[in-house]
């Protein structure tokens, strides 16, 4: 990795825990506070490319799919998951990922490496984040 680049931070220091979670109005962002001080303002785009569900992420890394088409694509529901999560519902319905505070962490802090890694697989794959049309 080129010296100028972090690694991602995949372990939080302690178990994070969100003092706020707020559905921006248009839908289009996810807000979401700790209390180690950390604020984010998660495109909903971003939370759906990088969904946790097995459809996205397989059950391995070589199952790891790259979802394209999704520049428009907001969040219709956040569902409580037992005092550890939030399931996430997006007008294309996709809505098996369960969200939980480590992971929203992990995505907030690491969100510009992960974004750049996600534009470089698309352009990769020839694909493009505009949805198809119909």
């Amino acid at each position: 990795m080129p010296p100028d680049q972090t690694e991602p931070q995949t372990k939080p220091q302690s178990d994070p825990w969100p003092t706020e979670l707020r559905l921006g109005k248009d839908r289009a962002s996810l807000a979401v506070v700790f209390d180690s001080g950390d604020r984010f303002e998660l495109p909903a785009e971003y939370l759906r490319v990088k969904s946790p569900s097995a459809e996205v992420q397989g059950h391995s890394p070589d199952e790891r799919k790259t979802v394209p088409g999704k520049r428009n694509v907001t969040i219709l529901d956040v569902l409580p998951v037992g005092n550890y999560a939030v399931r996430l519902v997006f007008d294309d319905m996709h809505s098996t990922g369960i969200y939980s505070w480590a992971y929203l962490l992990e995505l907030g802090r690491n969100r510009e490496i992960y974004w750049q890694d996600y534009l470089d697989e698309l352009a990769a794959k020839g694909m493009t984040r505009e949805p198809a049309k119909r």
